[in-house]
């Protein structure tokens, strides 16, 4: 890849082979994640990543990590790349609610929205049925959530608010099915036919949307027999509003759509941590591209913002903790094209130049924990380095054309967690088998 060989001469530097070979420690088993748990210390804000949305041990090196600030650290609750419903359904299953779904596979099972193998998975759902089981131990008011942090389910949040209002508040019921009404013709594609008449018509239904919302939101005082169902009403008018300014900006090039995409699951951090109380600490997952700080790679010149910048911006003295991770080879979940089915889908070996061959070569084929706040005055890690990313959408054969994010590493995070080699998640929607419980489940939960 010319880009990583020339502008990063990581292929020729031994001095950054030696540095990680000498600062990062072995990492096996739980036990060996005590040096990140320490550093982690008071912080309120830990913030995990992963290379791409299909790898088993992302999955369920996070869990790990997870279940540890839990019990260790006090820490409230998870919010994840996905969307509000299908978590909060999620959320009321881990606490225990009733009527909340008789086993983790039927709560799972809904999830239906492409890519579903995102959180319909063995992994997930073996750190649900975890959280579960630690929950009941715990006061009502004590136990651990499980909540979706993104934009994409304007659908879905429509639906909720509408059957939630249906019991609860019959005057913003009108408010919302006229709302409905508005982006009807607009509801087959994910929001691309809105996108493309928001060209013609820029206000379309946004009218319609903030109306709604304002009608929520003055109402909530009213919604009180359920405190999280009421959060949930709230927070998936606030999905309502900004879908909407995210299908506008979609047929727009440029930052704009991403920008509100992030700043949406910023803001969803905001009102969680809120809802939680002063002394909420909360542990996110998410892509690299989103918890890594956008000011350590290209995005920042390409006007882009991420979560991991803003969280780090506003937060940072309640204390904030980013760990990335990556893997040189393996095998991954994901599709061809967008829609399409999934697959498995083999993971050449990382290209020389990149930031995961250097601690391919550094650790000798094994697993490595680095804290990179230690080592991140080191000149020689001052440079653009590449760093694969593989989305939900994945094209080996294309990869050092587009897989690869210059990145300063130790500004991006503040630790990170290579693993050699990793293999494919374990998806719920298997065809045509269905219901397939893998041999390992529940991965050492």
């Amino acid at each position: 890849m010319e880009t990583l060989k020339n502008r990063n001469n990581l292929i020729n530097s031994s001095e950054i082979v030696e540095l990680l070979n000498k600062t990062s420690s072995p990492l096996e088993n739980t036990t060996d994640l005590d040096p990140l748990i320490d550093s982690i210390g008071d912080a309120k804000y830990v913030l995990l990543g992963e290379a791409s949305h299909g790898t088993h041990e992302y999955y369920t090196w996070r869990a790990k990590i997870t279940q540890r600030l839990i019990k260790e650290k006090g820490f409230s609750f998870v919010g994840v790349e996905g969307d509000w419903p299908d978590c909060y359904r999620v959320n009321r299953y881990a606490k225990g609610y009733l009527d909340s779904g008789k086993d983790i596979y039927s709560v799972m099972n809904e999830f239906k929205r492409w890519p579903t193998w995102m959180w319909a998975n063995w992994e997930t759902a073996a750190f649900i049925d975890w959280l579960k089981i630690y929950n009941e131990d715990l006061s009502a008011d004590k136990r651990i959530g499980f909540y979706g942090l993104d934009v994409y389910s304007f659908r879905e949040s429509m639906n909720s608010i509408i059957l939630y209002l249906e019991k609860n508040d019959p005057k913003a019921l009108a408010v919302a099915k006229t709302a409905m009404k508005c982006f009807e013709p607009y509801n087959r594609d994910e929001g691309q036919t809105y996108a493309r008449a928001s060209s013609f018509v820029p206000e379309l239904c946004e009218k319609e949307i903030l109306q709604l919302l304002t009608e929520i939101i003055k109402n909530v005082p009213n919604y009180n027999h359920d405190p999280e169902n009421v959060l949930s009403t709230e927070q998936n008018a606030f999905i309502a509003r900004n879908a909407e300014n995210y299908y506008r900006a979609m047929i727009k090039r440029g930052s704009a759509s991403w920008n509100i995409r992030d700043e949406h699951m910023v803001s969803t951090i905001e009102r969680l941590m809120k809802f939680h109380g002063k002394e909420a600490k909360i542990i996110v997952w998410e892509h690299n591209t989103h918890i890594g700080d956008a000011r350590a790679t290209e995005m920042s010149s390409e006007g882009m913002v991420n979560v991991g910048q803003l969280v780090r911006e506003q937060h940072l003295s309640d204390g904030v903790v980013a760990v990335g991770f990556g893997s040189y080879k393996g095998s991954v979940v994901a599709g061809r094209e967008w829609g399409d089915s999934m697959r498995k889908i083999k993971v050449p070996e990382a290209v020389a130049g990149s930031w995961e061959h250097a601690f391919h070569l550094a650790g000798d084929g094994k697993n490595k924990l680095v804290l990179l706040n230690k080592i991140k005055n080191e000149k020689c890690l001052s440079s653009y380095i590449g760093h694969r990313a593989i989305g939900v959408v994945y094209n080996p054969e294309h990869e050092r054309f587009g897989n690869y994010v210059p990145t300063i590493l130790p500004e991006r995070y503040d630790a990170f967690i290579f693993l050699d080699e990793t293999s494919a998640l374990h998806p719920i929607h298997i065809q045509p088998d269905g219901h397939e419980i893998p041999e390992t489940y529940p991965f050492g939960m």
